[in-house]
């Protein structure tokens, strides 16, 4: 599969998203995803300290532990766990790596992500904090998650002005129907040479196919498991007009709209991995067999064209 640079280290194209562990999969399920993964090419596995209530953390680790030279972990810290352990306070971010390192079983993370930004701590200490990790080399790389293009402007001018550590990647929201961070996050990103990890990169399972307009979500699909008024907002009339849209266009193309929203992202500026989530095997081949499409100018300047007519919509 092909790699692009994160920070000082390579990661395959489509990374596992690790959310469905310890919640929808158990220990063993989780192992047989992992290693559809690995036998895919898959390279990059991105989890988080709050992903099934710490419990992804311990299974992917487990899952890895065989395979931990030849792959690239990625966590997050700061989204809340419980009354003590959230935020991006100095204190807490040396007790949160040191919990995360123990669940995953590594001595070190590739990529540690701070979950969100935290509005009661500067983003000065939160980054000093981060540069002892690195210079501990309990962390390799640090990197941002649900930023505004903004704030990555404002971490990137403190890590210069102080010599610190600066964040390396940007993990967001982002696919065909959600493409609000190309207005702001990306071209922070491209300015700054900051990798961009989409999530949800399939709409929740919106565009793979599966869903009806006007019918209820499939059972034990994940948008129906969300609470009622969710599910609601994500198969909205809206999106599924876009849906249908998309769907045509791949359809001219040989191809389907799961395969059109990988090769989309693959194809934005600074794009480095697409976190693609998954509960059974076929999924991740799936995903991967998604990246062999290459966009041409044409493809885009037409799905372009799109975008503007779904905005004045």
């Amino acid at each position: 599969m092909e790699t692009r640079r994160i920070g000082s280290f390579e990661v395959s194209v489509v990374g596992l998203g690790c959310n469905n562990f310890g919640t929808r999969l158990d220990e063993a399920a989780t192992r047989n995803v992992v290693e559809a993964a690995l036998a895919a090419g898959i390279r990059f596995f991105d989890t988080a300290d709050i992903y099934g209530n710490t419990k992804s953390e311990e299974f992917l680790g487990q899952a890895l532990t065989a395979h931990r030279d030849g792959v690239r972990i990625a966590t997050k810290f700061g989204m809340r766990i419980d009354a003590e352990r959230h935020g991006a306070g100095a204190a807490y971010v040396r007790r949160a790596v040191d919990d995360s390192l123990r669940r995953l079983g590594t001595d070190r993370i590739d990529l540690y992500q701070q979950h969100g930004p935290d509005p009661n701590v500067p983003i000065e200490e939160t980054l000093t904090a981060l540069d002892r990790l690195v210079r501990d080399g309990k962390v390799r790389e640090i990197g941002n998650s649900n930023f505004s293009g903004e704030q990555i402007d404002d971490a990137e001018s403190v890590s210069e002005q102080h010599g610190l550590a600066r964040f390396v990647s940007a993990q967001n929201h982002f696919n065909l129907l959600h493409r609000e961070p190309l207005e702001d996050v990306v071209p922070a990103c491209v300015r700054h040479a900051l990798g961009v990890l989409p999530y949800f990169p399939l709409a929740s399972g919106l565009l793979t196919g599966k869903y009806r307009r006007g019918a209820p979500a499939p059972a034990g699909t994940r948008l129906s498991q969300l609470p009622e008024e969710r599910a609601s907002r994500v198969m909205s009339d809206r999106n599924f007009d876009q849906v249908d849209e998309l769907s045509a266009i791949a359809a001219e193309h040989g191809h389907t709209i799961l395969e059109l929203a990988f090769a989309w992202l693959a194809a934005q500026p600074a794009m480095t991995s697409i976190i693609a989530g998954a509960t059974r095997p076929e999924q991740v081949a799936a995903n991967v067999e998604a990246v062999d499409w290459r966009l041409s100018d044409d493809d885009l300047a037409q799905l372009e064209q799109l975008f503007v007519a779904f905005s004045d919509g």
